[in-house]
């Protein structure tokens, strides 16, 4: 296992993390986890050197707003010296927070599950500006540091699902130890992206990466034009390791995490991440890897530029977000990854299942795009549960 300094913590992390947000289930029930293979996975991971483990509040629930049994889990999984083995991470349910008390109320409660006295590094939840703004009136800043001295977590970050913009400006507004991210090859300019890893970096901030295989767009279902790609490179490997190397080849990128749901997983990821070092790709294969790019961006359904000019809506349908998951189900075909963000959406109150079509964004829409017609169609496919064409 190769390790890398986490930021301003000085601590050593794993370059593979334990994502605990996917682990194998019974009975199709998010909420009832295999919890005897899901332990014997995660004692592999660790015997075998991963120290970075994640986890959130609603992980392994029925939704977003309750608690998951994903702590529960770990608090159990982690004992007979285990969690001395390793950086244990969870974080703060944002969107539940609706006063000042609820800041130490699920802290606590997260502890509890948890089974211990501190929580390594504590992350503010999937930040945006629906949840970001509420947070600063209720001095969420003067919690974290409240938290660090009485020693209930160890280091301060933040999750992040929005635009480069306030990503830059949520790091600039605290001393923040490290953040999270999602970033793949596909995912460069999307939220954060790579532009947000630099910014973040040039802080002497960790930093942690999420959905390195878009969970599981990149490698399920390949398509047989994208898989010819891959087939012509001097080194054979697998999708999973093409998506793991190219972001392992960055030295900004600290920590990468894998929802691993089967063994044989966390065993592949596990070797590949013993020899991924810091530059080690060769132009040719960066050069492969930017031709699978553009090779799946060829398979966009909606041409939206998420230029934001049919916003707001009256309704409160995040439009860009819904138009940009549509395109994520044509390309890569995967419903479940799809469908837990359309449910993640709907939870906030800003899916499709909320437009009326009234039309107001279509007369705003600079690129003349038919919105009601997609919308319509989102509601189709996530609604009724139908699959890719």
């Amino acid at each position: 296992m190769l390790y890398r300094t986490f930021g301003k913590t000085g601590k050593k992390v794993s370059i593979l993390g334990f994502g605990c947000m996917r682990l194998p289930i019974l009975e199709g029930n998010p909420s009832k986890i295999n919890e005897a293979l899901a332990t014997e996975m995660l004692h592999y991971a660790i015997d075998n050197g991963v120290n970075y483990v994640d986890t959130a509040y609603p992980y392994h629930g029925l939704s977003f707003t309750e608690g998951g049994k994903s702590e529960t889990f770990l608090g159990n999984a982690l004992k007979n010296g285990y969690r001395e083995q390793v950086h244990l991470a969870t974080k703060l349910p944002s969107w539940n927070i609706q006063k000042k008390e609820d800041l130490n109320y699920y802290l606590d409660e997260q502890l509890k599950r948890l089974q211990t006295d501190s929580i390594d590094f504590y992350l503010l939840h999937g930040l945006s500006k629906t949840t970001w703004e509420p947070l600063k009136k209720l001095d969420v800043f003067e919690f974290l540091d409240s938290a660090i001295e009485d020693e209930r977590i160890g280091y301060a970050g933040f999750s992040f699902h929005d635009e480069l913009d306030l990503f830059t400006e949520i790091v600039d507004s605290y001393n923040w130890s490290f953040s999270q991210i999602q970033l793949n090859y596909m995912d460069q300019e999307s939220q954060a992206g790579k532009a947000g890893l630099d910014y973040a970096y040039s802080k002497n901030m960790g930093t942690i990466i999420m959905e390195p295989l878009r969970g599981g767009g990149l490698t399920d279902n390949v398509p047989s034009d994208i898989q010819a790609i891959w087939d012509r490179a001097e080194v054979e490997r697998s999708p999973a390791e093409w998506a793991l190397r190219f972001l392992w080849d960055q030295p900004e990128v600290n920590v990468v995490l894998s929802g691993m749901t089967a063994m044989e997983h966390v065993i592949e990821n596990v070797k590949i991440a013993e020899d991924a070092h810091a530059n080690s790709l060769t132009d040719e294969e960066r050069d492969l890897i930017q031709e699978v790019r553009e090779a799946y961006n060829a398979k966009v359904h909606v041409d939206c530029t998420a230029c934001g000019y049919c916003m707001s809506c009256p309704n409160g349908v995040d439009i860009p977000k819904n138009l940009n998951l549509l395109n994520e189900f044509y390309i890569y075909q995967n419903m479940g990854m799809s469908a837990q963000t359309y449910s993640f959406l709907t939870a906030m109150n800003f899916s499709a299942s909320f437009c009326n079509e009234c039309g107001e964004c279509e007369e705003k829409c600079t690129q003349i795009i038919p919105i009601r017609k997609y919308l319509k169609e989102i509601r189709e496919i996530f609604e009724k549960d139908t699959t890719p064409p």
